[in-house]
């Protein structure tokens, strides 16, 4: 499997999940304090939004590239 194939793939791959899930979640460790025995922290849970234009375009890309990619072969 070539480059552009490998590529296009991992863009379908991306757009389908982008489109099903809309977005993924993490946690940003903020701000940490050690004061003797006393350890705080401060987490945000942050989202990030995948909008459903980048998905599909995901979508698109990767299978115009495997179109192209046979075209060549």
């Amino acid at each position: 499997m070539n480059a552009i194939k490998m590529v296009a793939v991992v863009l379908v791959v991306a757009g389908v999940l982008g489109l099903a899930y809309g977005g993924f979640t993490y946690t940003q460790e903020t701000h940490h304090a050690d004061i003797g025995a006393l350890h705080m922290s401060v987490s945000d849970k942050k989202t990030i939004n995948i909008p459903v234009w980048a998905g599909a375009g995901a979508v698109l890309a990767g299978a115009a590239m495997l179109v192209v990619g046979k075209k060549r072969s």
